[in-house]
């Protein structure tokens, strides 16, 4: 009874030996034939063939790009990563640099800037700066010159500078002082000098007899709501906005209390 129960042990460990054994050859086998993907990204297609070739990979060119960073012909992408582990004989697709895009600038100058810029952005382009200067005859809003120039040709992607005609400022002038002066007459040499009369507002000066005189009457009798004091040309200026000495332009409008 014993010798068959250490038979029947001895077989049971023979069995899971040779499982063990089995599984082992087995994980070798497969894993044997597994290879990390090497990086090909910045290599020219017959380099990154010698590349893969040598671990029994294939490689396939799949798309074409631009590119501002990878020279062109040079592959700028490829699925799966570097490190990957894969079968020998996977494929590994990759994606080919055209280079840098290349545009020829187009003849803004003439155009609004309006036009200018949605003509550039048309072209894959962009703005860098934009100047302005007045100059005489020429309309506003209107470009003058633009850098790179145009025509130019074999310019990567380039952001363009324009300078664009400005509207001429109108005409400075120093705010006289009108304090003291009738609103009439200040009113005339406004409109002579070409600037316009803003707000007017009358400024009831405080006396105290009124004040008491008033209290009176009121504490004998309700008094009805006074209307607000309108201004007449002979009304006196008290102050003035923009004061007197600011530097103001043509058309601006100027703003008065009287009394």
């Amino acid at each position: 009874m014993k010798s068959a129960i250490r038979f029947a042990m001895l077989a049971l460990v023979l069995v899971i030996v040779a499982m063990v054994s089995a599984l082992t050859a087995m994980r070798f086998a497969i894993h044997g034939q597994e290879v990390a993907v090497p990086p090909l990204v910045g290599l020219a297609p017959a380099e990154a063939e010698r590349a893969t070739a040598g671990l029994g990979l294939q490689i396939s060119i799949e798309r074409q790009y631009y590119s501002p960073q990878i020279p062109e012909g040079r592959i700028m992408s490829q699925l799966p990563l570097p490190g990957t582990k894969v079968r020998r004989g996977w494929q590994v697709r990759v994606a080919q640099s055209l280079g840098k895009m290349r545009v020829t600038i187009p003849d803004v100058t003439g155009q609004s800037e309006h036009a200018a810029e949605l003509n550039i952005r048309r072209r894959g382009l962009d703005v860098d700066s934009m100047a302005e200067v007045q100059e005489p005859g020429i309309p506003a809003d209107q470009v003058l010159a633009q850098s790179p120039t145009a025509k130019e040709t074999q310019v990567a992607a380039p952001k363009i500078s324009f300078l664009v005609s400005a509207a001429p400022e109108p005409p400075a002038f120093v705010m006289p002082s009108f304090v003291g002066q009738p609103l009439g007459s200040a009113s005339r040499s406004l409109q002579d000098a070409g600037f316009r009369l803003g707000n007017v507002n009358v400024v009831v000066a405080a006396n105290p007899d009124a004040q008491d005189a008033a209290s009176t009457a009121a504490s004998t009798a309700a008094s009805a709501p006074a209307a607000p004091a309108q201004p007449s040309p002979a009304s006196i200026i008290v102050t003035q906005v923009p004061v007197a000495g600011q530097k103001v332009f043509a058309g601006a409008a100027v703003n008065f209390d009287v009394r």
